[in-house]
């Protein structure tokens, strides 16, 4: 059996994606075993947050946007050997440093927000070094992507996480303070720096091209905004909760308001691994094609086991967490309806052409809509309408869409969509969803 032949550059994604959230749960179930008190650990996922915070959005936005425009670039067509990764790498580099910058100055504020007491930050050496060198390394998945080497990253990414969970971990583990285990996550995201840094002087031409990064942060602008709106959205959420309601029934809202992580790693890495296809006017009809199939045959495993994880879900908040968070369960069967919306891929079928404002549109329309049912809902259905709000206006975000793909682009959702089957399972779901309410 030739194992190539079964390693496509979607699965691949996949799988290391999949292996990057397995990692990061792991460590964190390590850290629950070790000697770190409650506290430590909390410095820990505080540290994670503040980095993610100031730098998830351009990042997201700037990784589609290479995907669109890396074979299919104004400046330079489909030349083989080009500056694009050279002059992407150097933004990365660029804004990593900015936004490490920008942590340093804003530490009061920052301490505020998370109620950290000192004004200062803890590891703040060390989470300045992470921000700079963990925002450009997230290149290498997709640059061994886009050059259709699956294998290579499925390699890559067994390696380098296993070295992090050593790195990150082990220190911890043998009694040495957090910041020993900090150190070991700077130090692993350095090794990828220098790799990355080893692949661009291979694949790309080492010139600076100030006519590509117009080109490039003209496409990137709306998908930052986009993307800053999206993640916004949770954290409005959990405002008005706890602006409504006591600390307690934000704790039910936020362990209960996650979608099934491990789904939508798989539907996004999907996405981003069909996303270059796109790019080629002359391949999108078989874009849209492999779209349509890969969808389904997703849909095929993904519905049924969400179905049944609705049904599951009463039973399993109180044991996996205790009696309180019974409640939590109904926001989370309310989130999981959202994954009906992610099969709709209309996101990636415009970047991938390099239309990328009427993104930003559909976010601020999504934004809008969800801050204002929110505020109405909470008070006519408590913190199970604040979920149902943030599920509506996914649906609008996504219908908008898809009137403008059928309106500018002539591209049907039964283009790239198998309607018969998702028309199937999402009454299936939302029927699930509505029994396990009654019973």
């Amino acid at each position: 059996m030739n194992l190539r032949k079964h390693i496509t550059n979607v699965r691949a994604l996949q799988f290391f994606q999949i292996v990057r959230f397995g990692i990061l749960l792991l460590i964190s179930i390590v850290f629950t075993k070790s000697k770190l008190g409650i506290g430590e650990i909390g410095v820990y996922e505080t540290f994670l947050l503040i980095a993610g915070s100031v730098s998830f959005f351009w990042i997201g936005a700037m990784l589609q946007s290479l995907l669109a425009v890396f074979r299919n670039s104004e400046s330079y067509g489909t030349k083989e050997k080009n500056p694009i990764l050279f002059n992407i790498f150097l933004l990365f580099t660029l804004l990593s440093l900015l936004s490490a910058l920008l942590v340093y100055f804003s530490q009061g504020f920052i301490s505020s927000l998370f109620s950290i007491s000192g004004n200062q930050i803890p590891y703040m050496k060390i989470l300045f070094m992470y921000i700079v060198v963990s925002g450009p390394v997230n290149l290498v998945e997709y640059l061994y992507l886009l050059k259709n080497k699956p294998l290579h990253l499925i390699v890559y990414g067994l390696i380098t996480f296993t070295l992090q969970l050593l790195c990150v971990t082990l220190p911890v583990v043998l009694g040495y303070d957090l910041g020993y285990g900090l150190y070991g996550l700077v130090f692993i995201n350095s090794l990828r720096f220098l790799w990355l840094a080893v692949l661009v002087l291979k694949y790309s031409e080492i010139k600076i091209s100030f006519t590509f990064i117009r080109e490039f942060l003209r496409l990137s602008f709306p998908l930052i905004l986009s993307l800053l709106l999206s993640g916004s959205a949770q954290y409005i959420d959990g405002f008005l909760v706890s602006y409504k309601f006591d600390e307690a029934t934000l704790a039910v809202f936020r362990y209960g308001a996650r979608e099934l992580p491990f789904f939508v790693l798989l539907l996004d890495a999907f996405g981003n691994a069909v996303t270059p296809m796109f790019a080629n006017p002359d391949n999108r009809q078989n874009a849209l094609g492999e779209l349509k199939r890969g969808t389904a045959r997703l849909m095929h495993w993904m519905f049924p086991a969400a179905i049944v994880i609705v049904f599951a879900s009463k039973f399993l908040f109180p044991i996996v967490f205790n009696s309180y968070f019974e409640e939590s369960a109904i926001i989370f069967n309310i989130y999981v309806l959202i994954m009906i919306t992610r099969f709709l891929f209309t996101r990636i079928i415009l970047i991938g052409m390099k239309d990328t404002k009427p993104i930003f549109f559909s976010s601020l329309i999504e934004i809008i809509i969800n801050v204002a049912l929110s505020i109405i809902l909470i008070i006519a259905w408590g913190i199970p309408g604040v979920a149902v709000a943030t599920v509506i206006s996914y649906v609008i975000e996504k219908l908008y869409l898809v009137i403008h793909l059928r309106k500018r682009h002539s591209i049907l959702p039964k283009d790239y969509l198998n309607i018969r089957v998702f028309s199937l399972y999402s009454v299936a779901l939302i029927s699930a969803f509505l029994l396990s309410l009654l019973f």
